[in-house]
């Protein structure tokens, strides 16, 4: 249980820092010692509570006229990326990704000055973009930051934004493996006294980091996160 709890704390931290990689880092780990579903019944369950500590810790950030403008075509281009992907072949997509992702970085580093305006059209089409790719490689997280990012939001209106949507996510997919019928193993299911507390104190750890981080160092510090994942992405998939 004390491991679990600690790989809550950093996966937390690690999350809230750059708005994307909770699931990413704590599914990667438990699956190689519990099943698949529970994992991500508890992962989801934790995700919950690290979005909802989002819009506690950083509040001030919180937009839901950009919230629901990115979220909700987000939402529905996801569903339309799935139903294409069931009838295509993805074996290059995450290579695809994995090199848009370090051009992205590198372009970026290159040139700070860069992002998107803001409006509401822009907003708008980046959800739906993220969304559409998300639907077909799966990576809903990773690609919301790699557009929000695009647009340099301040600091607290990127992390609360990321959050939000995420909690509108995480909140479906939870009603959907309760409703199948995953359940928790015990471990899980009383080690939440421990876990919840353990992401939260992550999420507020990454707080007292991000508020150290100039705002114009912010992005670099989101795409240098995206850089590491595309990497991994062209050599391993």
């Amino acid at each position: 249980m004390f491991w679990i709890a600690l790989l809550t704390f950093f996966a937390s931290a690690a999350g809230t820092l750059t708005g994307f990689g909770t699931s990413t880092i704590m599914v990667t780990v438990l699956v190689l010692f519990f099943p698949l579903p529970e994992v991500l019944l508890f992962v989801g369950l934790v995700h919950f509570f690290d979005d909802i500590w989002k819009l506690m810790l950083f509040r001030e950030g919180i937009r839901w006229r950009t919230v629901l403008l990115f979220g909700l075509p987000g939402v529905v281009m996801s569903w339309v990326g799935a139903l294409i992907v069931v009838r295509a072949s993805d074996f290059f997509l995450p290579q695809l990704l994995g090199v848009f992702l370090v051009g992205y970085f590198i372009f970026i580093a290159l040139r700070p000055a860069f992002k998107f305006k803001p409006n509401a059209l822009m907003v708008a089409a980046g959800g739906a973009a993220s969304g559409f790719l998300a639907g077909i490689l799966g990576v809903g997280g990773l690609l919301r930051a790699l557009f929000l990012s695009a647009f340099d939001f301040p600091k607290a209106v990127y992390i609360a934004t990321s959050g939000a949507i995420a909690l509108m996510v995480d909140g479906t997919r939870l009603t959907t493996y309760l409703y199948e019928g995953t359940e928790l193993a015990d471990v899980f299911l009383w080690g939440l006294i421990a876990f919840i507390p353990a992401s939260f104190f992550g999420s507020a750890l990454a707080k007292r980091v991000v508020n150290r981080i100039p705002q114009k160092k912010f992005r670099l510090v989101v795409g240098g996160a995206l850089f590491i994942i595309g990497l991994k992405l062209i050599f391993l998939g």
